[in-house]
């Protein structure tokens, strides 16, 4: 198949912890410093003093060495220039562009924009405002270190501002507007919607170059001091946003109550537990009933769900009766129906897997023995995640928290539906035993639109959609998909012959590079935010491991931070 999307493009991802293994029991976690929280401490604390090191030498190279080099022999002739350009109009929109990074006004704005993402959310994003605060924090510091141990004059012209005894290298002004402007742009484009959102932060990052180019106009620095503000500027959101986002260390203080309501709620409030009664006994019962009663909730409502009704009734009458906690038990499939009722309500979620696959539970870094998990999950913190809504000929729109296909895999979920009894003694090795059948089944023709692009044409053996990556046994079919990035991960296979699905097979278990094809049939990867599936003859689809009838159409979208779940705290 062609290739014709655009790379995802290499940032800092946005909120969500890394799934991880549950740690110690919830009682005195709070009173502990999370391992997440001491290796992000490090982390920044190694990158900064790299930091300080590179900036520190770029000023003793400019001011000794290469003093006498070309570019910066030409400096002088440059703010000469700038001073002669000088107009009433332009010194005007100087001043305004030089406050844009005054301490007084980044202090503020710092300040206003960290309060927003603390308290304008339904759950605070503690993990961005952490980012946004220590990263104009981290550049002030370095700049401090910096203009001492450099000293170099300021230009030899009329400067419009006054000044602190300090260096002129680096630009303090230009480097704190990289760190707070840069900052909210990365903000932007992870955390906002709609096309609006990459206008804003292009906005966004053409103001630290206003604040340099003003910093010149009035002055007040030499061209490589404001080159070194944008580097410093730019390296303090690296270091930070490399330690707090990138693998999502750090969680939200307040959210680790030990409450069912992490993050929220200072007491435990209402608890409904969705079950499905065929895969959980009255013995599971009472132990969940046990750890919820641990937690605080000492009157748990159990809601069963039914062939009819697989979890979304059950999850929407919780709901209604006012359930500040959902605990599901049972399958990817009753996960999704109940996920599907919860988004958007803010109303945590806890996965206690109790089916087959259990996909999501593992994603989350949850055991899968039902009473520890639910432990880890209650006594761990809050995460938002990202769902996908899909819809198509004959398939209601409804959402997904794992993945979907179309083709081979699908097939292979309804063979295994239709043996049962296989299913149910065997559990996921039973889709293995369908794998001859299904692949006997013919190479479908297809048209995909990713977002905006042109549509991609040809052949594939099955697609599959991802919000997460992780499968049965370790094994991550798409290794970078993340849960809370705001965008879907597609994985394209159509191998050709044994040799064809030997070198899949080798493709996909050392992952070796994301998006687009590898040549030879074998794996292709894209990310998007909305895809078209059109195939030129009806497909078996699946959702979350449920076969959904077959198809020749199939839309899927993103909706960013939909679904907040319980997941295990980062002790571990």
């Amino acid at each position: 198949m062609p290739t014709a999307v655009p790379e995802r493009s290499v940032g800092l991802p946005e909120e969500g912890p890394r799934p991880a293994t549950a740690g110690a029991a919830a009682a005195g976690r709070g009173r502990r410093t999370p391992r997440g929280l001491v290796r992000a401490a490090a982390s920044i604390g190694a990158g900064a003093a790299c930091q300080a090191a590179l900036m520190i030498g770029l000023g003793l190279l400019i001011t000794g060495p290469a003093r006498h080099l070309w570019p910066i022999t030409a400096e002088d002739g440059v703010d000469r220039g700038l001073e002669r350009l000088r107009t009433s109009t332009l010194t005007t929109l100087s001043f305004v562009g030089s406050e844009l990074g005054n301490t007084l006004t980044v202090v503020v704005v710092t300040l206003a924009a960290c309060l927003a993402l603390i308290l304008v959310p339904r759950l605070p994003l503690w993990r961005q405002a952490s980012f946004l605060a220590l990263a104009v924090s981290l550049q002030s510091l370095v700049f401090l270190v910096v203009t001492i141990a450099v000293e170099r004059q300021r230009p030899d012209v009329h400067r419009l501002d006054g000044s602190l005894p300090t260096s002129s290298y680096t630009s303090g002004h230009t480097g704190a507007a990289t760190a707070l402007y840069g900052g909210l742009a990365v903000l932007a484009l992870t955390r906002l919607r709609g096309p609006w959102r990459r206008v804003a932060a292009a906005v966004l990052l053409l103001l630290p170059f206003v604040v340099g180019m003003s910093r010149l106009y009035r002055g007040m620095h030499h061209p490589t001091d404001v080159l070194g503000g944008l580097i410093n500027g730019g390296l303090s959101l690296l270091v930070v946003g490399h330690a707090l986002l990138r693998d999502a260390r750090v969680t939200a203080p307040a959210a680790r109550t030990g409450t069912g309501r992490a993050g929220r709620a200072g007491r435990p409030g209402r608890a409904a537990v969705v079950v499905n009664p065929l895969a959980v006994d009255e013995g599971t019962r009472e132990a969940l009933r046990e750890v919820l009663a641990r937690h605080g909730h000492r009157e748990p409502v159990f809601l069963e769900t039914t062939a009819a009704d697989p979890g979304g009734g059950q999850t929407a009458r919780a709901l209604g009766d006012g359930a500040e906690l959902v605990v599901v038990c049972g399958g990817d499939g009753t996960v999704r129906t109940a996920a599907d009722r919860l988004a958007g309500s803010g109303v945590p979620l806890a996965v206690v897997p109790c089916g087959t696959g259990n996909l999501l539970a593992r994603n989350l870094g949850l055991p899968l023995a039902p009473a520890e998990a639910l432990d880890a999950a209650l006594g761990g913190t809050t995460r938002a995640l990202d769902l996908a809504r899909v819809e198509g000929d004959g398939l209601p729109a409804t959402h997904f928290a794992v993945m979907s296909g179309v083709g081979l895999d699908a097939a292979l979920m309804e063979y295994a539906q239709e043996h049962d009894r296989a299913k149910a003694v065997l559990g996921w090795p039973a889709y293995v035993l369908a794998a001859p059948k299904a692949l006997r089944g013919p190479r479908m023709r297809l048209s995909i639109r990713l977002d905006e692009a042109e549509p991609l044409r040809g052949t594939a053996r099955m697609v599959l959609v991802g919000n997460t990556g992780a499968l049965q046994g370790g094994l991550r079919l798409i290794p970078d998909a993340r849960p809370d990035d705001g965008l879907l991960d597609l994985l394209i296979l159509d191998p050709r012959g044994p040799g064809g699905w030997l070198r899949t097979v080798g493709a996909l278990l050392p992952h070796r590079g994301r998006n687009g094809r590898k040549g030879g049939g074998q794996p292709e990867f894209h990310t998007f935010r909305r895809a078209e599936f059109t195939f030129e003859s009806p497909q078996p689809r699946e959702i979350d491991g449920d076969p959904v009838g077959s198809g020749r159409r199939l839309s899927v979208e993103v909706v960013p931070g939909a679904l907040t779940v319980l997941v295990p705290d980062l002790e571990g």
